[in-house]
C-alpha cells in the first residue's frame, strides 16, 4: 500500500475510532439498500460493501476475522456477509454497545417475490427465476459466484435453487432468530420496514439524530411490488 493510501486509510479509521458500530442485518431485498442511502445521507461513515461482499466464503467458514477487520474500516455495515445467519452474533459480541437495525417486508411473500424478481432481471432468461445453469454463467463479482452464493446461503435443491418453501423458511426463521436474540434488548434492535409510513423517522429516533427529510432516499426500490 502506497503512503498517499496509508495515510487516507489510518485518516478513516482515526474518524470511525470508538464511534459505535451500526449493522443493518436484514436479508437483501428488504430495503437494504435505501437503508444504505439514509446512513450516508446522515452522517455515518458507511463501509465498502464489496470488500464485505467478497469476505462470503469467510462467513461460510465461520472465520469472523477479516469480517471484524473490515468493520474497523466504517461505521455502518450491510448487505453480505453482514445479512447472512450467525454474523449478528459474533459482531454483538466484538463490539459491545453497537446497535442493529432488521430490515424487513410486509410478509414472506413480498420478500420471495422481491428477490426472486431481482435475481430474474440480472441472470434469469427473459426475466424469469434464475436456474442452476443461469446463476453458474452469470457474471457477478466473477463466473459463478451467483451460484455459489446461492449453495452458501440457501438449503435448496440443486435444481431448484429459488425453492418457494425453503426460501420462505430462510426468510423467516433469520428474522425469528434475530428477533429473539435480541428479545431483552429492545434498545439494541430496530425490525424497520422501509416502506411504512413514518419509518424514516423511526430510524432517526433509534439512532438518535435529526434531519430535515422526512422520508428514506429511495434506492432500487422495489418496496411496493
Amino acid at each position: 500500500m502506497s503512503l498517499k493510501n496509508r495515510l487516507v486509510e489510518f485518516k478513516r479509521r482515526l474518524q470511525v475510532y470508538n464511534k459505535p458500530k451500526i449493522f443493518g442485518i436484514g436479508a437483501n431485498k428488504t430495503g437494504t439498500t435505501s437503508l444504505k442511502a439514509a446512513m450516508d445521507d446522515l452522517g455515518f461513515i458507511v463501509g465498502d460493501q464489496r470488500k464485505g461482499e467478497l469476505l462470503l466464503e469467510d462467513w461460510a467458514h465461520r472465520d469472523f476475522s477479516n469480517i471484524i477487520k473490515l468493520c474497523r474500516q466504517g461505521q455502518f455495515f450491510q448487505d453480505v456477509p453482514f445479512s447472512l445467519p450467525n454474523t449478528y452474533v459474533i459482531l454483538d459480541n466484538t463490539f459491545p454497545n453497537s446497535k442493529f437495525i432488521l430490515t424487513v417486508r410486509d410478509s414472506a411473500e413480498q420478500w420471495y417475490n422481491s428477490i426472486t424478481k431481482f435475481h430474474g432481471k440480472k441472470w434469469g432468461k427473459d426475466g424469469q427465476i434464475p436456474t442452476k445453469e443461469d446463476l453458474v454463467n452469470a457474471d457477478y463479482i466473477f463466473k459463478g459466484r451467483a451460484w455459489r452464493a446461492n449453495r452458501l446461503i440457501f438449503d435448496t435443491p440443486e435444481n431448484q435453487p429459488y425453492q418457494k418453501d425453503r426460501l420462505l423458511s430462510f426468510y423467516n426463521n433469520y428474522n425469528d432468530n434475530v428477533k429473539y436474540y435480541f428479545r431483552t434488548r429492545p434498545d439494541d434492535l430496530l425490525v424497520l420496514n422501509v416502506g411504512e409510513k413514518g419509518a424514516y423517522k423511526k430510524l432517526c429516533d433509534f439512532l438518535k439524530v435529526e434531519s430535515k427529510r422526512k422520508e428514506f432516499p429511495w434506492k432500487n426500490k422495489t418496496i411496493n411490488k
